[in-house]
C-alpha cells in the first residue's frame, strides 16, 4: 500500500534524513523512532503529500492518505458532530454516529471544539480520521494530551484499522501496546551536515 525507495527528505533547505527505504502493506502498521529533530515530522510530511523528497520515490494510491499532525485540524466554532460532519464531507461521508462512538465523544456532541480540554480535542482530531476512508493513515505523535484510557481506546481504533484492511505509519515515543507494528530507527538514516566548504562553494 505504500512504499519508500531510497528517500531524501530536508528540512529548511537541508537534508535531514537520506536513503529511507521501506514497505507498509494491508494490515501492517510501521512506527518511526528516532530522537526529537531527526525529521519523523518531515519524512510523515513527505508521505503525506505536503512537502516534496529531494530525492528518491514515494509509491501509494492517490487520495489514499490520511494525515494526523500535530495540530488537531479543528474548526473552533463548530460543535464536536459538526466538525466530524465537515470532514465525512470533504472526504466524501463518513460513518460520523460511529468515529463519536468509538473515540468515545458522543457526549460531547453538541459542545463547540473551543470548550473542549486539549485530550478532548486530541481525540476528535483522531475521530476524524475514521470518517475519512482513507487506507493509510499517517499519524505524528498522535497521543499527545492523551490520558492512558484514551491512548488504549486510540491503540484499539488502529488494530480495528489494520485489521479492516488498513495501514499505518506513526511517529510516537509511547509504547501503543500494537505487538503487531515493526519499529523502525531512524537514526542510521541521519543525513551528514554539509562541511563548511561545501556549503561555501554552494554560495560560490
Amino acid at each position: 500500500m505504500l512504499s519508500l525507495a531510497d528517500v531524501t527528505v530536508a528540512r529548511g533547505g537541508l537534508p535531514v534524513l537520506e536513503g529511507v527505504s521501506f514497505d507498509v502493506g494491508a494490515g501492517q502498521a510501521l512506527v518511526l523512532r528516532g530522537p526529537n529533530g531527526i525529521g519523523k515530522t518531515t519524512l510523515l510530511r513527505a508521505i503525506a503529500g505536503l512537502q516534496p523528497v529531494l530525492a528518491g520515490t514515494i509509491a501509494h494510491d492517490e487520495d489514499a492518505v490520511a494525515y494526523g499532525a500535530h495540530s488537531d485540524g479543528l474548526k473552533a466554532q463548530l460543535s464536536v458532530r459538526e466538525n466530524l460532519q465537515f470532514w465525512a464531507d470533504v472526504y466524501g461521508g463518513g460513518d460520523v454516529e460511529q468515529a463519536l462512538h468509538d473515540m468515545n465523544m458522543a457526549d460531547l456532541q453538541s459542545r463547540p471544539a473551543a470548550q473542549l480540554s486539549a485530550g478532548q480535542k486530541r481525540r476528535l482530531g483522531l475521530a476524524r480520521l475514521l470518517v475519512t476512508g482513507r487506507p493509510i493513515w499517517v499519524l505524528d505523535e498522535p497521543t499527545v494530551s492523551l490520558d492512558k484510557f484514551s491512548v488504549n481506546l486510540f491503540a484499539d481504533r488502529v488494530r480495528t484499522h489494520l485489521a479492516s484492511g488498513g495501514a499505518a505509519v506513526l511517529a510516537t515515543h509511547i509504547d501503543l501496546g500494537l505487538s503487531e507494528a515493526r519499529e523502525l530507527d531512524l537514526a542510521p538514516f541521519k543525513a551528514v551536515p554539509p562541511t563548511e566548504e561545501a556549503f561555501d562553494e554552494a554560495f560560490l
